[in-house]
This record gives structure tokens, C-alpha cells and sequence, in this order.
């Protein structure tokens, strides 16, 4: 004869871990939420340029939906990229980039592993106000290098207006000083143990610094030379400031003022160029985001 057991048990109460678990799920949610509403507030506006660049002047002045395209067309990309215009705007801006990025890389490279690695009196000083260099906003700084640019002409019969040349000596007054605050991070974030070896090996200060430095550094090189090569190829006051005819114009001020005569607006153009122009930092950025991210990111966990 069996023994009846209860139908009801007492219930058990809870567990913590069932609760984080549903802390977790709803943590997930929101961010999952937050991440959709991001995702679509800015991809919109290219999302909106690809949709423009493929529509006639027609059908972009028509009352229509602006979202759809009705009769695609790449007459826009054809007609931009047949033109020498365009090619010399794209040629400029590629050669001021690459010419910054190089020239930047190896100051900042050298003098942040003198200010992180070498230290000597002032060394913290100096450091800091390599960065506060960054600071200072444009706007302030070309007016007097308009003065001076009259001074070397003025003493040396040099003429640096309208050159696009001269935008490899101005860009790096605003790469500079972050690519070396970015490194002076990531130099103080290896350990001293390496360099001390080194030293004691016989090593050199440049051997510690090309042998050692420089591949354990690697990522924090790549993020540098990206924010280089992004400035130098975005950089718009300058460019506008300094130059004028079409032929030593650069690309963000070349679209501008050649598309855009008066009152009339060239759209479809206007986004063909601008898509293109972004293609080149968009590529950069797809293959070493990672990079990107772990140089930014160096010597936030150092200690």
C-alpha cells in the first residue's frame, strides 16, 4: 500500500541567479532598443545620399517620395568620374593624406616614445601640453598662419597660398599632437621590463625603439595613422582658406565649390562625390576597427 505524497509542495523561493538572469535579459533589451535607434539615426543620412546619387535632377526636384527611386540611373557616378576635375580633386587629397600620415607617424612615434619611455625634467609637462596643443581650435590658428605666409614670402620669395602642397605643412599641427598623445599611452602601457632588458643587453635607445617598441605597439601605430589619414582627408577650413584655383583644391572643398554654382545645387552630384570621397576612411575603417578601438583604448586598465 503506496503512500500518498502531497500534490503541493512548498515552493522554493527564488534564487539570485534566476534573478540576474532576468536583469540580464532586460539589460539586453533596452541596449538591443538603444543600439536600433542609433543604428538608424545615423545611418539615415547616407542611406539618404546613396538613394539621392542614383535619381535624375528630374526626379530629385519633383514632388515625389523622396526614399524611392523610380528610374535609377548612375549617369551621376559616370559623368563625375569621367570628369579631370573630380580625378584631381581625389589625386590631391590622396597625396596630402598619405604624405600627412607619414610625416606625422614619424614624429609622433619618436616623440612619444621620448616623453612616455625617456623621461628627463618636464617630461610629464610637455606631454600635457602636446595635448593641449589639439585644443585650440582651428578657427584660431590660420589667421596667423596667413601672417605667416606673407612673412616667407615677404623674406624668402616662397609663395605658399594656392598650393595644395601646403596642406602637408599645416595638417600635421592638428595630427600631430593627438597621434603623440595616443602613443605616449599606448608606450606607457608595455611594461618597463622590456626596455630595461633591452638597455641592459647593450640595445641603444632607436634599436629599444624599432625592435621592441614599434611591434609590440603595432595597434596603437594603426589607430594613429588612422586618425591621421581621417583628419588629413576630411579637412575642410584649411583647404578653403588657403587655396583657390580648381586645380590645388582638395576633395571636401572641391565638391563644394565646383557642384554648387549660386543658387543652384547639383544634389545628385553633390552625393555621388561625397559617397566616393567617403569610400577610401570607410575601407580603412571596415578592416582595422579593431585596432582602432584597442589604440584608443590603451593604458585605460595600466596600473
Amino acid at each position: 500500500m503506496s503512500v500518498a505524497t502531497p500534490a503541493v509542495e512548498a515552493a522554493s523561493p527564488p534564487s539570485r541567479y534566476g534573478s540576474m538572469s532576468r536583469d540580464r535579459k532586460w539589460a539586453l533589451r533596452w541596449s538591443y532598443f538603444f543600439l536600433t535607434l542609433f543604428a538608424i539615426f545615423f545611418l539615415m543620412p547616407p542611406i539618404y545620399m546613396l538613394i539621392t546619387s542614383v535619381k535624375t535632377s528630374a526626379e530629385i526636384s519633383a514632388a515625389s517620395n523622396p526614399w524611392w527611386v523610380y528610374k535609377p540611373t548612375l549617369d551621376n557616378y559616370i559623368e563625375l568620374l569621367t570628369q579631370n576635375q573630380y580625378l584631381t580633386f581625389f589625386r590631391n587629397s590622396a597625396l596630402v593624406s598619405i604624405c600627412v600620415v607619414i610625416i606625422t607617424m614619424l614624429i609622433s612615434v619618436v616623440a612619444a616614445f621620448a616623453l612616455a619611455r625617456m623621461k628627463f625634467w618636464g617630461s610629464a609637462t610637455l606631454a600635457t601640453g602636446v595635448f593641449l596643443t589639439y585644443l585650440i581650435p582651428e578657427t584660431l590658428l590660420f589667421i596667423p598662419l596667413f601672417k605667416m605666409f606673407a612673412y616667407v614670402r615677404e623674406w624668402f620669395d616662397i609663395e605658399l597660398m594656392n598650393h595644395w602642397w601646403t596642406m602637408i605643412i599645416l595638417y600635421p599641427t592638428l595630427t600631430v599632437p593627438f597621434c603623440t598623445w595616443i602613443m605616449i599611452g599606448y608606450f606607457a602601457s608595455i611594461p618597463k621590463e622590456l626596455d630595461e632588458a633591452a638597455l641592459i643587453d647593450g640595445a641603444t635607445w632607436t634599436q629599444t625603439l624599432t625592435k621592441i617598441f614599434i611591434p609590440v605597439a603595432l595597434p596603437g601605430i594603426i589607430a594613429a595613422t588612422i586618425f591621421a589619414f581621417t583628419v588629413s582627408w576630411a579637412q575642410f577650413l584649411y583647404p578653403l582658406a588657403f587655396t583657390t584655383s580648381t586645380d590645388q583644391l582638395v576633395l571636401p572643398v572641391g565638391i563644394v565649390t565646383t557642384l554648387i554654382k549660386g543658387d543652384v545645387f547639383n544634389w545628385g552630384q553633390i552625393m555621388t562625390g561625397a559617397l566616393l570621397g567617403a569610400a577610401p576612411p570607410l575601407v580603412i575603417y571596415a578592416f582595422l576597427m579593431d585596432y582602432y578601438i584597442a589604440g584608443l583604448t590603451a593604458g585605460a586598465t595600466k596600473g
